[in-house]
């Protein structure tokens, strides 16, 4: 089982930056593919970004070329660089590990970029 938690959300001017961050525990995540996700009010969650355990990675197409997500295994943990966020980045943002078996979720962190 794999316990995972989101930080570094918060309130940002249109234009800024934020580093999501997601520790991990009870498990190694080397072991799983890592995703980050968001959810709008009224809105189906959404895949944002994603990195597989070999570090290949993909992005949704509103987010590419500004946001980067990477892994440390080291250190247990995977992160969410944002950068140019604008008012339709405003979202609940969550860590995803999967295997074929498992997936499990952070608690989300919130994220609001004001105009």
């Amino acid at each position: 089982q794999v316990q995972l938690v989101e930080s570094g959300g918060g309130l940002v001017q249109a234009g800024g930056s934020l580093r999501l961050s997601c520790a991990a525990s009870g498990r190694s995540l080397s072991l799983y593919h890592m995703g980050w996700f968001r959810q709008a009010p009224g809105k189906q969650r959404e895949l944002v970004a994603s990195i597989t355990r070999a570090g290949t990675t993909n992005y949704a197409d509103s987010v590419k070329g500004r946001f980067t997500i990477s892994r440390d295994n080291a250190k247990n943990a995977v992160y969410l660089q944002m950068s140019r966020l604008n008012p339709e980045d405003t979202a609940v943002y969550y860590c995803n590990a999967n295997s074929t078996s498992f997936n499990y979720w952070g608690q989300g962190t919130q994220v609001t970029v004001s105009s």
